[in-house]
């Protein structure tokens, strides 16, 4: 036979797709895309868009630096924190520091593994990237979050009710993608376990927020799933003004593919919902009480440009973090949904996140994934052993 030039391959022939991405791969998208989307939206957190979009010339379209330029260190009021230039905020310690307790208890979680294990760990010396120096995570995190140290360590309340009386918002739900991440492909056990173990940190929406978020996190993991399948699934589990948010904001989305036109519209859809007001920076009187007929604006906002996005990691974090307000944590939150559903990070971002906040953000990817398949071989130990023992009961087979 004669030899022939290979030639490339005729239009119709099926061409071979990407491989969908395996449970390594999106926990460590979702985990480095959470970050990434941290450390972009810290610089503007608090913001307007109108307020970034003068500040910085137009959109941000990147890592951008410090609100305040050089005077970082004296011009924010509340604390000399290095927000910008890659640097991640208290949404990553907190993601992480929860990685650390599955890495100890190498199973499911409840609320006394926050009592035994997370609370020691904020009062272990870390690396503070916006601090630039080793101080305890105690002294970088919020208000909210100073509580499960103050509830747990000094008042040794009961873990599963610690969280009542904190201040309601999304400092539980910041840190919960971990346990969407062992649940991967289950939302509704992601939801049951956050809801336990954001018990010692939140009530109400709060906590339900946890739940919610963890939930869509394990959705986006379902070969398959989409923009809209992660939504439906939150939607399948979400409660009272939660579920009510997340409905209003996602039936906004769907209009639109473009960020800039769906900003405006988005925020409007959300703020009956939120308790903070017009002026983030300015809480209203009734702002993070709890209620059943309220959400945190995160959630909803996260899964509202994740639409928008179509899922795609750049166009729904830059679409979070243009949107201002608590705008790194509404990035953290799509940044891990999208990342979850197999979208890619730029390597770029990423690489600059890394070296400027001195984290190494696979590491923790590579420990979750292990983690992930020896609790789901447990998983299965216990439901076979509870298949034998209700088989036996009752006779069936």
């Amino acid at each position: 036979m004669t030899p022939t030039t290979a030639t490339a391959p005729a239009a119709s022939v099926p061409q071979t797709s990407p491989p969908t991405p395996g449970l390594d791969d999106r926990i460590t998208r979702a985990l480095v895309g959470a970050a990434v989307g941290d450390a972009l939206g810290g610089p503007v957190e608090g913001w307007t868009p109108e307020q970034i979009a003068e500040r910085h010339g137009g959109r941000v379209t990147g890592i951008v630096g410090p609100w305040h330029g050089e005077d970082w260190r004296t011009a924010r009021p509340i604390a000399p924190y290095h927000k910008g230039d890659g640097h991640v905020t208290d949404d990553t310690l907190m993601t992480h520091a929860l990685i650390r307790v599955y890495e100890k208890v190498r199973d499911h979680l409840d609320a006394y593994a926050i009592a035994d294990h997370l609370v020691p760990d904020l009062l272990s010396p870390r690396w503070i990237p916006e601090l630039e120096a080793e101080a305890l995570p105690l002294q970088r995190i919020f208000l909210a979050e100073k509580w499960l140290v103050a509830r747990l360590h000094y008042g040794h309340v009961d873990p599963r009710e610690a969280g009542a009386g904190n201040i309601v918002n999304c400092g539980a739900a910041m840190y919960m993608a971990p346990v969407g991440l062992v649940n991967a492909g289950n939302p509704a056990a992601a939801y049951a376990e956050a809801l336990e173990i954001a018990a010692p940190h939140q009530s109400s929406y709060g906590r339900e927020a946890a739940g919610v978020f963890a939930a869509a996190v394990a959705a986006a993991c379902h070969p398959g799933a989409t923009p809209a399948s992660v939504v439906d699934a939150a939607l399948a589990l979400a409660k009272d003004g939660t579920r009510s948010a997340i409905e209003a904001v996602c039936e906004v989305a769907v209009r639109h593919d473009d960020f800039e036109a769906a900003i405006t519209p988005l925020r409007t859809a959300v703020e009956p919902f939120d308790t903070v007001g017009p002026d983030y920076r300015s809480p209203s009187l009734g702002a993070r009480r709890p209620s059943r007929l309220h959400a945190i604006e995160e959630l909803p906002i996260a899964l509202g440009m994740l639409l928008v996005g179509g899922g795609d990691y750049r166009r729904t974090v830059l679409g979070s973090v243009n949107y201002g307000r608590d705008c790194d944590s509404i990035a953290t939150m799509s940044g891990a949904i999208a990342g979850a559903l197999g979208g890619e990070v730029p390597a770029d971002w990423a690489q600059t996140v890394a070296q400027a906040s001195r984290l190494d953000l696979e590491a923790p990817a590579r420990t979750l994934a292990q983690v992930a398949r020896e609790v789901f071989a447990r998983d299965v130990e216990r439901r076979r052993s509870h298949e034998e023992a209700f088989t036996a009961l009752a006779g069936t087979r």
